[in-house]
């Protein structure tokens, strides 16, 4: 194990080791004006959703690491507290990353990187044609965590408004995940693409209480199979399957060849199971 005091490590080392760390992370494609009315488009990864009554997203235009400069954006919700935040997307992502290059002062990147901007409604920065999502926030607050190189800016933003293409959106008029079709940043040059092939489900325990991996009986816990996700699925029920259930799986064919093979034949069956996220099931043959 590494372990590395931040206050003892050169900041290009400790940066690489945070971005590559924490991800994927979201991208704000924030556009901004300054009190001259000039447009700035740039992307930022320090940004998430941090409450939704009042809807709040946050970002942070850090300062520059290599001289301790500020960037336009901070300087333009300082002047202007305004801002629309702009979900990325696959189709877009080359163009928002064109955006970051460091233009002087005053050049429109929305030129610069080939979008489209869109007046709009409640804010002056102009909105992303291209993206899926946009939404037109009022600054509330700028807290600065630091007057050194690297520190972060964090730019309070309320949601005043929303605009949702409606082609990402499902049957039941919420945002497809896969529809969306979004991009975060990870460590470097590299990002994800949230497409089919990486997203999975976990139920969320929030009408029920599970049980707990500390309930699991111990040759189950300490099994040489188990995964910690496997334990985590198994310890996510409410209660324990009952006798009719256990009857049903001593009668199943792979159930009878697995106990003949022995207790790790058994739990690699039930893992089998968990990933069809056939947790009763798993349960059953664990317990039969």
């Amino acid at each position: 194990m590494l372990t590395l005091d931040p206050t003892k490590i050169p900041l290009p080392q400790l940066h690489q080791y945070l971005l590559g760390a924490v991800t994927p992370r979201p991208i704000a494609f924030a556009s901004t004006v300054d009190k001259s009315g000039n447009v700035n488009l740039s992307p930022f990864s320090f940004f998430n959703c941090f409450g939704y009554n009042p809807p709040l997203l946050i970002f942070s235009p850090s300062r520059r690491g290599r001289d301790n400069t500020t960037k336009d954006t901070y300087e333009n919700v300082l002047e202007v507290p305004e801002v629309v935040i702009n979900i990325v997307n696959h189709a877009m992502v080359q163009q928002a990353s064109l955006a970051s290059v460091e233009y002087p002062r005053g050049v429109n990147e929305f030129v610069k990187a080939g979008l489209t901007p869109v007046a709009s409604t409640l804010v002056k920065p102009p909105r992303v044609g291209e993206a899926p999502v946009s939404f037109e926030c009022k600054v509330t607050q700028v807290i600065a965590t630091g007057d050194q190189a690297g520190a972060g800016n964090l730019v309070l933003c309320q949601v005043m408004l929303m605009h949702i293409k409606e082609e990402i959106l499902d049957e039941q008029g919420k945002i497809d995940p896969f529809k969306l079709d979004a991009v975060a940043r990870l460590g470097g040059d590299w990002y994800c693409r949230v497409g089919p092939e990486s997203i999975f489900k976990v139920p969320k325990p929030l009408q029920t209480i599970g049980i707990g991996v500390d309930q699991i009986p111990e040759h189950i816990r300490l099994s040489k199979v188990l995964t910690g996700n496997d334990l985590g699925m198994l310890g996510n029920v409410e209660k324990l399957p009952g006798e009719l259930s256990l009857q049903t799986i001593r009668n199943q064919p792979d159930f009878l060849q697995a106990r003949t093979n022995g207790g790790e034949a058994i739990h690699r069956l039930a893992q089998a199971y968990l990933k069809q996220g056939r947790v009763e099931e798993a349960w059953s043959i664990l317990l039969a």
